[in-house]
């Protein structure tokens, strides 16, 4: 039985990370310890285009993942805690990654393939050089003027449930006096 064989009937003809049912190919996953049928996975097309070209990725198309994160095949495993990974930005993510649980084995091998991907990956980081992450909580550093809000932000006020804006390391997005801003993370330390 070829390795395509294998996986279509180990995957009963769908893909393996969203179930959708044409278009599917053999994917060998990145580091693989062997190269067998066991760390490859059965996917379409589109989840193929958006795991090798960061651009095309659509987030929505990746929540898919709730189901696909819990497939007892460990190459299936690693792709879901991978793309997981890529897309902890967007907030829903990091709540799967954070339920997730891969053996050590597996964690390794999927943590060996997402190290160049988090290179390029944007880091936002608050005046002091801490890590921030959505949903965290920040205090201004200096008084700012919101232009166009007609108020002044005191130095000291908290910003509640930030989000991180995905392209740009320099900013997070928060609410101050009702308003949703775009905010410098020079001014802002974590709390």
């Amino acid at each position: 039985m070829s390795v395509e064989q294998e996986l279509e009937t180990r995957s009963e003809g769908k893909c393996e990370l969203c179930a959708a049912t044409e278009n599917l190919a053999v994917y060998e996953v990145p580091s693989s310890p062997d190269n067998t049928a066991d760390e490859c996975i059965y996917i379409c097309a589109t989840c193929s285009d958006q795991i090798e070209n960061a651009d095309n990725v659509d987030a929505n198309h990746w929540r898919c993942l709730n189901d696909s994160m819990w497939s007892q095949v460990p190459a299936v495993q690693v792709m879901a805690w991978r793309m997981l990974n890529r897309l902890r930005a967007e907030g829903w993510p990091q709540d799967l990654l954070d339920m997730m649980y891969l053996e050590d084995d597996v964690k390794a091998w999927a943590e060996a393939g997402a190290e160049s991907a988090q290179e390029d990956a944007v880091v936002h980081k608050d005046s002091n050089g801490v890590v921030l992450e959505n949903g965290d909580t920040v205090v201004l550093i200096k008084d700012l003027k919101v232009s166009g809000g007609g108020f002044t932000a005191k130095r000291g006020t908290p910003v509640r449930n930030i989000r991180l804006v995905a392209d740009n390391a320099l900013q997070i997005e928060g609410r101050i006096n009702g308003q949703q801003l775009v905010l410098l993370t020079e001014f802002m330390k974590k709390s």
